[in-house]
């Protein structure tokens, strides 16, 4: 940074840092996938490390494995566990993906592309909810990319070449897009083998999911044992997370710094918390929520272990992620009808089900909530007033600032603009917001990226069918002609634009394709994103043996207490904000309509939450 030479791939690839596990599996997968020699599997399993890499963990069970799941995820399954891919359903090649018309970042791109000052907003909810989706997308799904930048063929820099070899696949740049005089093409980097593709019929590509794929805090704590020891605070009494000990939030703490980075950068549990302010502030949010349940927990039972504290609140922070994910966040994007016929009351955990990730849930469908983000970050000063000291930033002045939180006021100026300031209203004519189409990552030196280029080469990177099928798959109507797409789309004019892209229907990006559905009733998002996020959402819910409403996971009075729980009691409990909406995922206009909601949390403020948590195997 300070030789002015930074590029936007490299803050990339900054937030896609990974463990050393992993590193070492996308090291075997990559040397296997570029072996030419179709011989015996076996052995080319065994000389490029895939067969040590595809081994299956030991689950013992013992009370302790009973009681808490693993840091690494691994074990929840006993039946059927394993390091599972990013996918469960099957991809196509990627070659079959190259033939498809239209150039992402091209003509697609500026269908795509909105002036920040041509938005609409949301007339009923918050961008909070919109920083909620980001926070559990880091939770259950990281695709690291390639680690290695140079083709593997030819040896070219992957930043510089228009080449697609393994791992470049750059993305074409336009001649009427201003970054076409910097170069030629726009840098893109392969997401990085799965070693389990290997042994697959014909051997397709898959990718990996490097993180756990529950909704359990991961990005909290890690999804290594290794990381997730360096987070803690190992000479605390209370089992609790170790903290920034040169900065404090006038007595409220920060997260540490990463010891050996060159510049200021938060250790956390997820790599990606440092990529802008709002990641920054639910993290050391839910930081200090971590340590101030181990102090509670410590009065309640303080015969407990720092490890039984730690253990006890980390499971209680992932009952209150799930929570706050299943009750509050998607009934706002699937809509009431959708969420009551997608997602039936919970049953009980069924080992049959794949809780792991989709590939497509991952590469496209959940990001459907970039065209939900406003192009400026609202910072409000205390009584949700603008000052000076707490400036409204344009988006792209808010990504990799981490020196903003310290020096510019703590996470209450941004916590009050995100509770504040509505979301971005996703219509036809408005997706997404030139700072993430022309400044994403823009730094001193560098030609800065474009997200929606970016989700479309990720989804022809992972070779994801196309826009048709995925409609088919859900049981839905697929258009054949411009007309019919018309009809689903509710608007010709979009329809005839991707016509002239695409050639057919069918040959649309699934991402670009389920974006532009009109949303359904009460809902963000149309039929087709519905029926992706609610079999994701739901295969995590049935499919994780950890889940907070299955018997002996918690009792019954703790199921109650925690069925109670509040973000913005979780807000009141860990900033110096005062005044706070009772339901933070819904828009609010002005601070004088949350004064009620404020007085009645303070009168609970300082009630006990929590009964004594019991950690005997045979009552839980």
């Amino acid at each position: 940074m300070s030789e002015g030479t930074l590029r936007p791939t490299d803050l990339l690839a900054q937030f896609k840092q990974i463990e050393a596990r992993t590193r070492t599996q996308i090291r075997a997968a990559e040397l296997l996938d570029n072996t030419v020699d179709e011989g015996d599997m076996e052995n080319l399993l065994q000389v490029t490390g895939c067969s040590a890499e595809l081994q299956r963990p030991s689950c013992q069970t013992d009370c302790l494995s009973e009681r808490y799941r693993s840091i690494t995820g691994e074990c929840n399954n006993r039946t059927q566990d394993g390091v599972l891919p990013t996918s469960h359903i099957p991809v196509g090649s990627l070659q079959s993906m190259r033939t498809r018309g239209g150039h992402p970042g091209a003509g697609t791109q500026k269908v795509l592309s909105t002036h920040n000052n041509n938005i609409s907003l949301d007339s009923t909810l918050s961008h909070l909810l919109v920083e909620w989706g980001q926070w559990i997308d880091h939770d259950i799904v990281q695709t690291p990319q390639s680690p290695s930048t140079a083709a593997f063929r030819t040896g070219a820099d992957c930043t510089h070449t228009c080449s697609r070899d393994t791992p470049c696949f750059p993305i074409q740049i336009p001649q009427s897009d201003p970054r076409n005089g910097v170069q030629s093409c726009m840098p893109f980097f392969r997401s990085a083998p799965s070693c389990g593709a290997g042994v697959l019929p014909h051997r397709h590509r898959e990718q990996l999911n490097a993180i756990t794929s529950f909704i359990d805090a991961s990005m909290v704590y890690g999804s290594s044992t290794s990381l997730a020891s360096a987070l803690r605070n190992h000479s605390s009494a209370l089992g609790s997370m170790a903290l920034n000990t040169r900065h404090s939030d006038q007595e409220l703490s920060y997260m540490p710094f990463i010891r050996k980075a060159a510049h200021r950068k938060y250790s956390t549990g997820d790599s990606r918390a440092n990529e802008h302010l709002g990641m920054i502030a639910l993290h050391t949010l839910f930081l200090r929520e971590h340590n101030r349940l181990v102090k509670e927990l410590q009065l309640l039972n303080p015969h407990w272990s720092p490890d039984t504290l730690y253990q006890e609140a980390r499971k209680i922070m992932g009952a209150i992620h799930q929570i706050l994910t299943w009750e509050h966040y998607l009934p706002r994007v699937l809509g009431d009808s959708a969420m009551s016929l997608l997602m039936p009351p919970y049953e009980g955990y069924n080992s049959e089900v794949d809780p792991s990730i989709a590939n497509v849930f991952a590469t496209a469908a959940f990001r459907f909530a970039h065209v939900t983000v406003q192009p400026v970050v609202n910072r409000l000063g205390p009584g949700y007033t603008t000052d000076s000291q707490h400036p409204l930033l344009p988006l792209h002045h808010s990504l990799f600032a981490s020196w903003r939180v310290v020096q510019e006021g703590g996470i209450d100026p941004v916590l009050r603009g995100l509770l504040m300031s509505p979301a971005k209203l996703q219509t036809p004519g408005q997706m997404m917001v030139e700072e993430l189409t022309e400044r994403l990552f823009q730094a001193q030196g560098g030609m800065p990226m474009d997200l929606a280029a970016l989700n479309l080469q990720r989804g022809r990177d992972h070779g994801l069918p196309g826009y048709g099928l995925w409609r088919r798959f859900c049981g839905l109507p697929v258009p054949n002609s411009t007309a019919e797409l018309a009809e689903i789309l509710e608007n010709f004019t979009l329809a005839h634009k991707f016509q002239l892209l695409y050639g057919t229907p069918h040959n649309i990006d699934v991402w670009v394709g389920a974006i532009s559905e009109p949303a359904l009733p009460g809902g963000r998002i149309g039929p087709l994103l519905a029926c992706l996020l609610a079999k994701q959402f739901r295969a995590l819910r049935d499919g994780d043996r950890f889940w907070w409403e299955r018997e002996r996971v918690f009792t019954s009075t703790q199921r109650r207490q925690l069925h109670g729980v509040s973000l913005s009691r979780i807000i009141c409990d860990n900033s110096h904000i005062t005044l706070v909406p009772l339901d933070p995922f819904s828009r609010t206009e002005s601070p004088e309509d949350i004064t009620v909601s404020a007085q009645f949390l303070s009168k609970v403020k300082n009630e006990a939450l929590m009964p004594k948590w019991s950690t005997e195997c045979s009552r839980i």
